[in-house]
């Protein structure tokens, strides 16, 4: 399988959020606009990429009984740097996504792309297989907030499109991740059927 369909499987074949359903926590809690959606999805493929190299250039080094405990040791690691550097360059950014920044680290994503890819693979097509799955979950983020913003407030990466009183409340709210979701699945499912 070469590096391009490894990277474009990640992206439409097995996009994590429209097709595989994994992640919705991150997923429903951050997307209440596009930059914020965005913005998750990044520092998510910042850890995705990072684990999956590492994990499958010590792959060989870790015995089985302890492989899942490294794996998330591993994550772990890369999620604090990841913390600590938002912390200290884009705090605001930090402030907004709040708690999910951690729970990057018990993200299923993360942890089934190491158990399914990274441990079989060379550090070369698990580079691109955590780009592919990385850039997958960010474009889901960031049309689902997107799409919330939109609707919710009539407003696109914080530029006003439509008057705010054609906004709808419960698009800014939790129900309207639900909402959104749905029908962005629905969407994709239909695309993908055509």
């Amino acid at each position: 399988m070469n590096n391009f369909k490894i990277l474009m499987n990640g992206i439409i074949k097995e996009n994590p959020t429209f097709v595989l359903l994994l992640g919705m926590c991150p997923t429903l809690g951050t997307t209440s606009s596009a930059i914020n959606g965005m913005s998750m999805g990044l520092a998510t493929m910042f850890v995705l990429v990072c684990s999956n190299v590492a994990i499958s250039s010590i792959k060989n080094l870790v015995p089985d009984m302890v492989r899942i405990p490294i794996f998330v040791v591993v994550i772990a690691t890369f999620v604090t740097v990841l913390q600590m550097v938002m912390q200290a360059y884009v705090p605001a950014l930090y402030a907004t996504l709040g708690l999910f920044i951690p729970l990057i680290v018990v993200n299923c994503i993360l942890l089934g792309r190491a158990e399914a890819f990274a441990c079989k693979h060379g550090p070369v097509p698990s580079f691109f297989d955590g780009l592919g799955i990385g850039l997958g979950f960010t474009i889901a983020l960031t049309l689902l907030g997107g799409v919330r913003e939109l609707l919710g407030t009539g407003k696109l990466f914080n530029m006003t499109i439509l008057p705010e009183q054609y906004g709808m409340l419960v698009f800014v709210l939790a129900p309207g991740a639900f909402i959104a979701l749905g029908y962005l699945i629905a969407i994709v499912n239909r695309l993908r059927k055509a």
